[in-house]
């Protein structure tokens, strides 16, 4: 049976899209698989959930023996939970599946490519849970403070940090929507505008 390369890219809504990781993507092939067979699967959902329709089509030609490898730009756009990752990388060695992440640099050829694999699944886990709180955090501060959400008062500058600023351009390389960057950030969508106008 033949065999393909799998190409996986991922952003978390619709409103977005994979330009930013198929760049980086179309220069690995070009490198290092243009006389391969490649076979794109792209989802627009989020990744704290393996059931999207992608990934599924990719699951059922790895389970059918068409995947040789698959090739991601970060691993995070497989998934975010620690555990989902961690059985991923069981599944790629139990059908023979190579894996790849442009940006990890991950190898589950080796011991040491899989220990760091599941480093990074758990700091991936990790980084989500701690955003989440954060957000959660800042929203409880406000609340209790009186603030309401919907904007700042007529006029009144804001003062953004430097962590904000660092994570709005994050969030925007990770392919985030701009209200996910506003509600990990506590900033509003406009200001969120502005920053990234400020590049």
């Amino acid at each position: 049976m033949s065999q393909h390369i799998a190409i996986y890219a991922r952003v978390s809504s619709k409103k977005q899209d994979t330009r930013s990781q198929q760049a980086d993507l179309d220069q690995w092939i070009l490198a290092f698989a243009k006389d391969h067979p490649i076979k794109w699967y792209k989802d627009k959902f989020t990744g704290k959930t393996m059931d999207r329709p992608g990934w599924k089509r990719l699951e059922a030609d790895m389970t059918a023996g068409k995947v040789s490898k698959v090739v991601v730009w970060r691993m995070d756009r497989l998934g975010r939970t620690a555990s989902g990752l961690t059985a991923l990388f069981e599944d790629f060695q139990r059908l023979g599946v190579g894996f790849e992440s442009l940006k990890d640099k991950v190898d589950l050829s080796t011991a040491a490519g899989r220990l760091l694999a599941n480093v990074l699944a758990s700091v991936s886990a990790y980084e989500n849970e701690v955003r989440s709180e954060r957000v959660l955090a800042g929203q409880h501060a406000a609340r209790a403070a009186g603030k309401t959400w919907g904007g700042s008062e007529k006029g009144r500058r804001l003062t953004v940090t430097d962590e904000q600023i660092a994570t709005v351009r994050r969030m925007q390389t990770d392919g985030e929507s701009k209200a996910a960057m506003a509600r990990a950030t506590g900033l509003s969508r406009p200001t969120v505008y502005s920053i990234l106008a400020a590049k």
